[in-house]
């Protein structure tokens, strides 16, 4: 039987050993060449290893609390509205990720020791992932939100609603299950000689990958699996942004409601920072299964930049609390009174829907009071 390696990066997200290969005993080439390169690699990934606890911990300590305290705002103490429905349940996402990060932290200390049972391990990467599709499905669907209030505001005033909302927040949950259920199948542990229990993703699910059959399997839903997550989790989501967002650019720049995009800062800064920080990850998952992906160099290459890009991936689920504080509008002022009166006037409704339609009841006006040459 051969035991994968201890994952060194994207330990919730995905098992990548310490080397970049899945397999560890049949593929000599992982292993260090010399003693040099064995103590060379072992510091390099102990610090690694300090790094990305720290990274955790923050974003676990600050995801916890900032998610935490918009829920029960945005989902207790605000008027339900079809802004508060959107923030509600991306804070939700982020929320149940971070509160499952201490089991990360704990498996990264005990050297990459599982010892918290199979359905946890495959929990705790289904609900990574599940907070990926389901923030990127959420943003999505807020962008379209945008673009249909600007493109067709009377339609827009006479169906959008917060059961609406609701449903469609469902809907979005549902296929991010759907996109993130294949790791409760594919995600496994294993016990090897030395009584450590890895974590793991066990595509093939086999416990032998001498064969090469077995190896071409593995390999296969792999590259299948990082494909779809890299299409379905960001490449269309971003696509489908970028033209709603277009949109409404082009929609107030005719209206001459230039001042009209204050009220999009919150929704652009969130979307921009999701972006941000999963960008190097989709990248270097692509790179992991590119044909290059054998050679020293890249091997060093995804040695450190894997457990990096990881981190930063995991810090975006404490960032949106604050963005909401700090961009929000008249942050200081709001800020000096409550928590409260802040998280309001970032989810106000009336921010994005009020001013087009002064500025549309205004622009009327003047248009009758001017008459035509």
């Amino acid at each position: 039987m051969l035991w994968p390696k201890p994952s060194l990066g994207l330990r919730v997200m995905d098992s990548t050993s310490s080397s970049p290969s899945p397999f560890s005993a049949s593929c000599p080439t992982e292993q260090p060449e010399n003693a040099t390169d064995h103590d060379y690699y072992s510091g390099l990934q102990k610090t690694m290893h300090i790094l990305s606890m720290v990274v955790y911990s923050i974003a676990c300590l600050l995801g916890v609390t900032g998610n935490g305290l918009v829920i029960w705002i945005a989902g207790f103490k605000m008027k339900k509205t079809v802004n508060s429905i959107w923030f509600l349940n991306l804070a939700i996402a982020d929320f149940i990720f971070t509160f499952f990060l201490p089991l990360s932290i704990a498996y990264t200390a005990l050297g990459f020791h599982w010892p918290f049972g199979k359905l946890l391990c495959k929990l705790n990467s289904t609900i990574a992932f599940l907070n990926m599709f389901a923030s990127v499905f959420l943003l999505t669907v807020i962008s379209i939100d945008r673009c249909v209030s600007v493109a067709f505001p009377v339609w827009s005033h006479n169906r959008r609603s917060p059961e609406l909302a609701a449903r469609i927040a469902l809907g979005t949950w549902v296929l991010a299950v759907l996109l993130s259920s294949p790791y409760l199948v594919f995600r496994d542990t294993v016990l090897s000689p030395r009584n450590v229990t890895s974590c793991y993703n066990n595509f093939a699910l086999s416990d032998d990958y001498a064969s090469e059959a077995t190896r071409r399997l593995w390999r296969m839903r792999h590259k299948a699996m990082i494909i779809t997550r890299f299409l379905c989790g960001f490449l269309i989501p971003f696509v489908v942004i970028l033209i709603c967002y277009g949109v409404v650019a082009v929609k107030l720049k005719r209206r001459q409601l230039a001042n009209s995009a204050k009220p999009y800062r919150i929704i652009i800064a969130v979307t921009v920072s999701f972006f941000l920080c999963y960008f190097p990850y989709h990248v270097f998952s692509l790179l992991e299964i590119s044909k290059n992906s054998s050679s020293h160099e890249m091997k060093l290459a995804l040695y450190i930049g894997i457990p990096l890009v990881s981190s930063l991936a995991f810090f975006n689920s404490c960032i949106n609390p604050i963005l909401y504080v700090f961009v929000g509008p008249d942050f200081k002022e709001k800020f000096r009174q409550s928590i409260l009166s802040t998280f309001e006037g970032a989810f106000s409704e009336e921010s994005v829907l009020g001013s087009l339609t002064s500025r549309r009841k205004s622009r009327s006006a003047s248009e009758v009071e001017v008459p035509r040459v």
